[in-house]
């Protein structure tokens, strides 16, 4: 297909098209003259998955290169290819940590032995969890930790219900823009059906009695 038809087919425009070529992001068509180049269906799914991390993921050119070169590298185990996407959805917090990051730090490494997970407390998840416990004691509520276990239940779960997803899918583009997708629109879905437990634990709770 010529490249007006793939832009047709993906919704990304032609300038778009040329530049993430030009980025590396997107392999160059195959020419067929001096001016002109044919794209297939590779195409398409590469740069479906471009528009998955950029516009759902919220990534980076720089971080979705990353995330293209791990795909790209036969070599690459799958797991460590999903490591190198998931990690670039971790949120960097700028604040300056507070006298309690320690011991906020403390309490993250105590969770990962306790439940035996396979990570290790430099994994950016981990100093995102230590970071926001900090701002929790922070403000006078250092006692959530008491439902940290709860909380962790319920992402082991969710873990593994996103992972049996993903593992349904066979290719490795596939399975990098499950995670990205499922992660992103997973963490939505989770977040819109805790507040809606949230409504009914209140009234169960708290409610008048009807």
């Amino acid at each position: 297909m010529r490249i007006g038809e793939l832009s047709r087919r993906t919704g990304v425009s032609v300038p778009t098209i040329k530049f993430y070529v030009r980025e590396g992001l997107l392999p160059a068509g195959e020419l067929t003259s001096p001016n002109q180049a044919s794209y297939g269906e590779a195409h398409v799914q590469r740069l479906r998955l471009i528009r998955a991390l950029l516009d759902v993921g919220g990534m980076s050119i720089a971080e979705i290169r990353c995330v293209i070169e791990a795909i790209d590298d036969p070599d690459r185990p799958v797991h460590e290819v999903l490591g190198t996407a998931a990690s670039r959805m971790v949120p960097r917090y700028e604040r300056e940590p507070g006298a309690g990051i320690e011991e906020a730090r403390r309490k993250v490494d105590e969770l990962i032995t306790a439940r035996g997970w396979h990570t290790v407390p430099s994994n950016l998840a981990s100093e995102a969890l230590a970071t926001a416990l900090a701002a929790l004691d922070e403000v006078g509520h250092g006692a959530f930790i008491e439902v940290l276990d709860v909380y962790a239940d319920a992402a082991e779960l969710v873990a593994r219900a996103d992972l049996d997803y993903v593992a349904r899918n066979v290719a490795r583009e596939e399975l990098v823009e499950s995670t990205v997708v499922g992660t992103v629109l997973g963490d939505a879905i989770f977040s819109a059906l805790r507040r809606m437990a949230h409504v009914d634990a209140s009234d169960r709770l708290f409610g008048e009695a009807k």
